[in-house]
């Protein structure tokens, strides 16, 4: 497993530019510099931004605000492996736990973006109360598993969220969502705490303060490449996280063509 606070692989380049005038490099700067994953940054962000300026969003924020969370909960439960057709979730007539987990996660997304950053460890726990109530045993929610790897990972993964890196929102939002995927520190559907997680950081850093953007529709989408994807970047070779921060930014153009979608859905009604 590579750490998470300096994927492995990077870490002879890292020693070389530890320190520049004094001041200890970001230990994620290194991704940044993968073969076409600056570009692929850019592209996603550009095409949020353009997605932002829809006209729906002028005097119903709040109408696509709550379909982009409903959207996204029916993708994070269906790559749990819980298919369910949007129209009958909202019809609220499903009850299949996992599907009702991903729905509180969503929903309580906004209220916890403040906490995130100063409190990730508790958050995270938060999140798989939310998401495995049901699923798994009442001793086992909001624990993780008792293990010194994961426990150490996920501390390092609290100092990135806390501080511990400048680099921009959408590259921390897919490490952060890659180690959980990697770690599954929680039993039962960790899954959805993951990227749960990844929205948080794009919440929180002022990204995507409205949660506006329908990543998990992305990678519930490109599914195949998603698993691939996540798979590589637990191997921490920069081929392995190169592949995942590619998926990573292809399922934010996704989610931001959502943003589109639904705002012409919601003018036309």
């Amino acid at each position: 497993m590579a750490g998470i606070a300096l994927p492995a692989t990077h870490a002879r380049a890292h020693r070389h530019r530890r320190y520049r005038d004094g001041v200890t490099a970001d230990p994620l700067a290194p991704l940044l510099d993968l073969a076409d994953i600056a570009t692929a940054v850019e592209r996603a962000r550009d095409r949020f931004d353009g997605a932002l300026g829809h006209r729906a969003l002028r005097r119903h924020g709040g109408q696509v605000a709550a379909e982009v969370s409903l959207r996204s909960a029916v993708a994070s439960a269906g790559l749990e492996g819980h298919d369910h057709e949007r129209e009958t979730v909202r019809a609220g007539t499903v009850t299949e736990p996992v599907l009702q987990g991903a729905l509180r996660v969503a929903g309580a997304l906004p209220g916890l973006s403040e906490l995130w950053p100063k409190a990730p460890r508790q958050v995270l726990a938060k999140l798989h109360v939310l998401a495995a109530r049901e699923v798994v045993t009442e001793a086992e929610l909001g624990r993780p598993i008792d293990d010194p790897v994961v426990a150490a990972r996920l501390d390092g993964l609290a100092t990135l969220v806390a501080g511990g890196t400048q680099v921009t929102p959408l590259v921390l939002a897919a490490v952060v969502h890659g180690e959980l995927l990697n770690l599954r520190p929680f039993a039962g559907p960790s899954g959805v705490v993951a990227r749960g997680a990844a929205r948080l950081v794009l919440l929180s850093s002022g990204f995507d303060p409205r949660g506006l953007l329908a990543v998990d529709v992305g990678h519930r989408e490109r599914e195949p490449e998603y698993v691939g994807a996540a798979g590589a970047f637990a191997t921490g070779t920069p081929d392995g996280l190169r592949s995942w921060l590619r998926h990573y930014m292809s399922a934010v153009e996704v989610g931001a063509d959502q943003l589109t979608a639904i705002g012409d859905e919601i003018l036309a009604a």
